[in-house]
């Protein structure tokens, strides 16, 4: 017996509802399954391309697997290390660099850093707090991200869940399509397909832009010679994936670290920000069109709102999925609305003979 539209929304809201909860109690336990999905379905178009050379799928997913653990062990023995070790010096010099800020300050303002001001008082504290606090703070840190990334869950179950997850993703995709009801496939379809193209056109594009932004940034600061230049490099990288806030952010704390480290050289002040606007540069006219294209993308302050969101609710798995729920949702939004405005309540019944809008 065939479902009514209103049994079929109900049966799968509650289907929805069950994976969101199931998500939100076993985060932790899913955290590698949702990891290998993600690097799997990121690298299932050089699969694709593999299979296009005549190779065999099988063949194709050794080759990608054996390439990327090949990457992350070079990067595990060459990048970590120097990486944990300039954030715990970068952690534990900020109270020199604020000293020196408050030095400065009392010099050129005296009368406003007054010990008495508000002002005076507020960064006397701060120092205060972040000397006392940054080696208990870069620690935690420290902890914190080793209790995440989990060696066992990232060096071994999660390869392992992408390399099954990569050589039968045809199939899979296959068995999904077998399911969904008859009388909706193509319109599901096409959904399906709008998806992906967001997905793919956002987040494997944005995050190749990330990736060669991040390398480009830590490569270009350390060259110039700026203290802690991997780590802000890095992190100007990866918040590039929220339009506008890596450079901003990493832009302002290279060049304020390079005030400090360069204050007698404005040269050297100089090319540490026209190292930022060239990689604006080039990710505005270059890396964003190619790799992102003109597909459809995802609103900062939607995307800020998901990670926060979905962070707050189930971790980091919650941060992991919380891009292609937001990509999802934004579809089925635009989805409603061209049903909104195909419909009589948008068009109302003036015109309905003729069908034109209202």
């Amino acid at each position: 017996m065939a479902l009514s539209v209103g049994e079929q929304v109900r049966y799968w809201g509650i289907a929805a509802v069950v994976l969101l909860l199931a998500l939100w109690v076993m985060g932790d336990v899913l955290l590698p399954f949702v990891a290998g999905m993600a690097i799997a379905y990121f690298l299932d178009p050089i699969a694709d391309r593999l299979e296009a050379m005549k190779f065999s799928r099988t063949a194709a997913t050794s080759v990608i697997t054996f390439s990327a653990l090949l990457v992350f062990v070079v990067l595990l023995i060459v990048l970590v290390p120097l990486l944990i070790k300039q954030l715990v010096a970068l952690i534990t010099a900020a109270p020199g660099y604020f000293e020196q800020l408050q030095a400065v300050l009392i010099e050129k303002f005296p009368s406003i850093m007054d010990e008495d001001s508000a002002i005076g008082q507020s960064l006397a504290s701060l120092t205060e707090s972040i000397r006392s606090r940054g080696g208990e703070l870069a620690n935690a840190l420290l902890a914190y991200a080793f209790t995440i990334v989990d060696v066992v869950v990232f060096v071994v179950v999660a390869p392992v869940v992408a390399f099954y997850m990569l050589l039968d993703w045809d199939r899979m995709i296959a068995v999904i399509d077998s399911w969904l009801p008859r009388d909706h496939l193509e319109q599901i379809r096409e959904l399906a397909r709008e998806i992906d193209a967001v997905l793919a056109g956002f987040v494997r594009g944005q995050m190749t832009v990330c990736a060669i932004l991040g390398a480009f940034y830590a490569a270009a600061l350390m060259i110039v010679g700026l203290q802690f230049g991997l780590v802000v490099g890095l992190i100007a990288g990866l918040l590039t994936f929220i339009p506008y806030v890596g450079s901003l952010i990493g832009g302002a704390l290279s060049i304020g670290l390079a005030l400090f480290q360069f204050w007698d050289t404005p040269l050297m002040i100089g090319a540490v920000a026209v190292i930022f606007v060239i990689g604006q540069t080039v990710e505005g006219n270059f890396l964003t069109p190619k790799l992102v294209g003109g597909s459809v993308g995802l609103h900062p302050v939607w995307l800020m709102f998901a990670l926060s969101a979905f962070g707050t609710l189930m971790g980091f798995t919650g941060m992991l999925i919380a891009v292609p729920v937001a990509a999802c949702l934004g579809v089925f939004f635009r989805f409603g609305i061209r049903q909104y405005r195909a419909g009589r309540l948008y068009k109302g019944f003036t015109n309905r003979d003729t069908g034109e809008d209202a």
